[in-house]
């Protein structure tokens, strides 16, 4: 039997060792995925209508930020209180369920309205509200929304966003 040498015994116990050591992933840097999260929310901004027609937020505090469909689900429940002087231009259908789906670039909403149950402020506190969830959640502020109605108009394949927030 041959003897091997130190330096030879040394590299092969290496050579055995060395892929057990790590876990074979190469290092890519850093790589960009849209805003963290900027913090413990008090709960979601919901947007109202004032006495000249402006969009105003509120925030609605639930303890928590929650899902884009939990925000709308609250905004559809009611109006503000009395006491703050806003309204809502969404009627009350007496239904609150949403549903969100998120695909890139865009989050489609399922509301249970009909066009002709909303106005266009009311669409517009819809989309805000929306979008202002998903931004704070870290979703990317390039996102558009698109709404579902429950009759299929022209109306449900616009790409919105919030005119508070576009640039």
């Amino acid at each position: 039997m041959k003897r091997v040498s130190w330096p030879a015994a040394v590299l092969l116990l290496l050579a055995l060792v060395a892929p057990l050591a790590g876990c074979s992933v190469t290092p890519t840097g850093v790589r960009a995925a849209g805003q963290a999260p900027g913090g413990v929310a008090p709960g979601p901004t919901l947007y109202f209508v004032d006495a000249h027609e402006h969009l105003q937020p509120q925030v609605r505090l639930t303890g928590q930020l929650g899902t884009v469909a939990e925000a709308l689900s609250v905004l559809l429940s009611g109006g503000p209180p009395s006491e703050t002087g806003l309204h809502t231009e969404i009627a009350d259908v007496g239904v609150t369920q949403v549903v969100a789906t998120v695909r890139p670039g865009v989050l489609e909403l399922i509301v249970p309205l009909s066009v002709s149950e909303v106005s266009a402020l009311g669409i517009e506190q819809i989309v805000c509200t929306a979008l202002g969830v998903h931004v704070q959640g870290g979703g990317s502020t390039s996102t558009e929304v698109q709404l579902r109605f429950t009759q299929p108009t022209a109306q449900s394949d616009a790409l919105r966003t919030c005119p508070l927030t576009a640039g």
